[in-house]
């Protein structure tokens, strides 16, 4: 029998929450199961102006090719569904990973009633309620109101089934499908007397020029009509279709897959929910997600954490998508958004690394590694054919944000064995992408690598934007090849190399503000200065949030700091300056300054990827009362499973990871290092269900202190503030003792984590 638990249970027929803690036996997910507790519409009550989440409902398989999503917003919006929107325009194929990259390959299908085809997108959306509309991560239900007509969607990983009610209407009055293939060229056309298929080439950039989209729809009836849409605009032609179905009955099923393969493939996808019933799909669709949302399970006595743990947990596994098909003769091949070929083997995209590289991708590793080696797997893919690792992926390279980060991801995943891959290639592309820019795409490789290898930082006044960012980035990079030609037996000479530049963050300490500060070329720092200045030599942020950009070497920032007591007050003084900015780089308040202004938390910006590490740092000083008491205070205020859950844009799960590891108790401060900085637990009892062994949680008093009096690992007694990969991964038993007043726990200079100038110093 596998033993499962939860927090609490769900009285499903009475609607009712029960407040008992409940050991549970199952062998299915028949019973209560975590995917009941997640809420895909959280985070969805966003704007431009303001985020608490920037997320749509995202109804799919685990990392699924593709996604289905209500649609709210016009075409080409990327706030594609919003909470407070009252009508539907259809239910659309999505591949989008967030509003600003936007999406690719979409198109959608709405079902009316009416004597003609409604084509227009304004004219056809019908009223609903959020009281007539449910929705999990494996299905979705509304009711339509203008058609009184029920939809429900269930999703395969490259397919979907449509299971539409339509209203009891007379002849006169028809029931139509109208299937919008988008703009930008797109096409569809009937193929047979229950069939259609079509093409989408509709994107937003990082597509070769062969890119489509191919869809295929059956259905369950004959069609007795169709009438043609199609409009002319300034991309080409914009395909649409209404269909009317032979029959009188009310109830009608629609079948459809897509592929970047080919329409054959697409017929090939399309096996993926034939020859089952809706509702077996549906059950099949709700166990994949409890067997993967069950690697972790949780105990407390409140149902809102659960459902808020299980509801950041879902969006941890939804990107980076499965971007490979799988042939009918089951080969695994997928098309190259990098190349425009079909190439065999693993492919992923629709992914941020310098959001995702912090905790999202470490998450995956540790607790979903089959995942995240073939996730490797599709990082040398990309390499290989493009030239370059992927920094901004959806589906191919993306101009968006700075840094060098899938050295990052690539290397925790090397150390870590994950994936087969050929370790000369992987350094090979390494080295590359430290040495070269993208010539098309600036955030791909290095922009401004020939000033950092010269100077040891990118000057401020030579027109590349964002200077100082970049900089740090590089030299956690850096740090992170040292630890891949160290693993795979490099020569000395080139681990210096890395060696040297991984110290180069030291350049652009200003030891008289006593922050990280843009730099010009010759050697004098930006003037005029501010702290509160986000943007200009910084990436959605300030000095503020950047200086804790150490994420290798915190020791060596406590040294330029003049020491730990003044490395304590300068983190302190993050949450005790009041919210100021200047937002004159960006010449508006961008929603990321706002997020921060209204949190009530000084100028700790949560919402935003860049400082979510910070609090852990409190621990590398050995002031880590300081790090358990902001932590729960982060983890109460900013997250919730309602549709404002977060506290800034959610950015492909890494927001979401940041939540579910610090509710575990720990956090990967330095990603492609083994260990894990500990927080506070804020569960009573936590089931790692990892592949290689079982780990146990405990934190009895959890739901009601935070403080840590004590540890023990496997029953020993514990001082170090990190907790291992080897030991989590073996399966361990950890204790917490918890108290509601600080103690002396983990001060001890021995028991502190990794830094890259301690290192052979303790």
């Amino acid at each position: 029998m596998k033993r499962r638990f939860l927090g609490n249970i769900l009285a499903l027929s009475a609607g009712l929450l029960s407040s008992t803690l409940l050991w549970a036996q199952s062998t299915s997910s028949e019973s209560y199961s975590p995917v009941d507790l997640v809420n895909p519409l959280t985070g969805t009550l966003s704007s431009f102006e303001l985020s608490t989440g920037n997320t749509y409902p995202v109804i799919s398989r685990p990392w699924g090719m593709n996604s289905w999503t209500p649609q709210t917003g016009k075409m080409g919006d990327g706030w594609q569904y919003t909470y407070t929107a009252g009508k539907i325009r259809g239910f659309k194929q999505t591949h989008q990973p967030s509003p600003w990259i936007n999406d690719y390959g979409q198109f959608s299908l709405m079902p009316m009633t009416g004597d003609r085809p409604i084509f227009d997108q304004e004219q056809r959306a019908s009223w609903f309620g959020h009281k007539a509309e449910l929705a999990r991560p494996h299905y979705y239900k509304v009711y339509l109101a203008d058609y009184d007509t029920e939809v429900e969607l269930t999703p395969s990983e490259r397919a979907a089934v449509l299971r539409i009610e339509y209203s009891e209407t007379s002849k006169s009055h028809e029931r139509w499908l109208v299937v919008d293939a988008f703009d930008a060229g797109s096409h569809i056309e009937r193929v047979g007397t229950h069939r259609l298929a079509g093409f989408s080439r509709k994107n937003s950039g990082g597509v070769p020029e062969n890119f489509k989209n191919y869809f295929v729809l059956e259905f369950d009836a004959p069609i007795a009509e169709y009438v043609v849409g199609d409009s002319l605009g300034k991309q080409g032609r914009h395909a649409m279709i209404g269909v009317r179905f032979e029959g009188e009955g009310r109830m009608r099923e629609v079948r459809v897959a897509s592929s970047f393969v080919s329409e054959e493939q697409a017929w090939v996808n399309l096996r993926e929910v034939q020859g089952k019933s809706f509702d077996e799909l549906k059950q099949e669709g709700r166990e994949v997600w409890h067997t993967v949302l069950s690697r972790l399970m949780v105990r407390h006595p409140e149902a809102d954490k659960v459902r808020t743990f299980y509801s950041n947990l879902y969006r941890c596994l939804l990107f980076p998508r499965r971007f490979y098909e799988i042939t009918a003769e089951q080969d695994t091949i997928h098309y190259s958004p990098y190349n425009g070929r079909i190439e065999r083997g693993y492919m992923y995209t629709d992914t941020g690394l310098w959001d995702t590289f912090r905790a999202l991708f470490p998450l995956i590793n540790l607790v979903y590694p089959e995942e995240g080696a073939r996730m490797q797997e599709g990082m040398l893919a990309a390499y290989r054919e493009s030239g370059f690792f992927p920094e901004w992926a959806s589906p191919g390279h993306r101009d968006c944000m700075v840094g060098n980060n899938s050295a990052s991801v690539v290397t925790d995943a090397l150390l870590k064995g994950l994936g087969r891959v050929n370790a000369r290639e992987l350094i090979e592309g390494l080295i590359h992408g430290s040495e070269q820019v993208h010539p098309s795409v600036s955030s791909t490789g290095r922009l401004g690598h020939e000033y950092y290898n010269r100077l040891g930082y990118i000057p401020c006044d030579v027109g590349i934007r964002e200077s100082a960012a970049r900089s740090l980035e590089y030299a956690y990079a850096d740090w992170c090849i040292l630890q891949a030609l160290r693993h795979t037996g490099a020569s000395k000479k080139l681990q210096r190399v890395y060696a040297e530049r991984a110290k180069s963050y030291r350049n652009l300490f200003d030891k008289e503000s006593g922050w990280m500060r843009g730099r010009n070329q010759d050697g004098s720092f930006q003037s005029p200065f501010s702290p509160f200045k986000w943007g200009d030599a910084f990436t959605e942020g300030n000095a503020l949030h950047y200086t804790w950009s150490v994420f290798h070497d915190v020791a060596g920032l406590v040294d330029l700091m003049g020491g730990e007591r003044a490395f304590e007050r300068q983190l302190d003084t993050i949450f005790s300056l009041p919210p100021l900015f200047d937002h004159s780089y960006y010449g508006f308040t961008i929603h990321e300054i706002r997020e921060m202004q209204i949190m009530n938390m000084g100028n700790y910006a949560h919402g935003n990827q860049p400082i979510q590490h910070m609090i852990y740092l409190y621990n590398y000083v050995g002031a880590t009362h300081k790090t358990q008491q902001r932590i729960r205070q982060v983890m109460d205020r900013f997250y919730s499973h309602q549709a404002d859950g977060y506290c800034g844009d959610e950015d492909n799960g890494q927001t979401s990871a940041w939540y579910v590891f610090s509710a575990l108790g720990f956090y990967p401060v330095t990603p492609a290092s083994d260990q894990y900085v500990i927080g506070s637990p804020y569960f009573e009892e936590v089931q790692m269900n990892l592949p290689s062994g079982k780990t146990t949680l405990y934190a009895p008093r959890a739901s009601k202190q935070y403080y840590i009096r004590g540890m023990r690992v496997n029953g020993q007694p514990y001082e170090k503030v990190y907790l291992r990969y080897r030991d989590l991964k073996a399966g361990a038993k950890v204790e917490f003792d918890l108290d509601t007043r600080p103690s002396s726990w983990g001060q001890k200079a021995e028991g502190r984590p990794y830094s890259f100038s301690r290192e052979g110093k303790r």
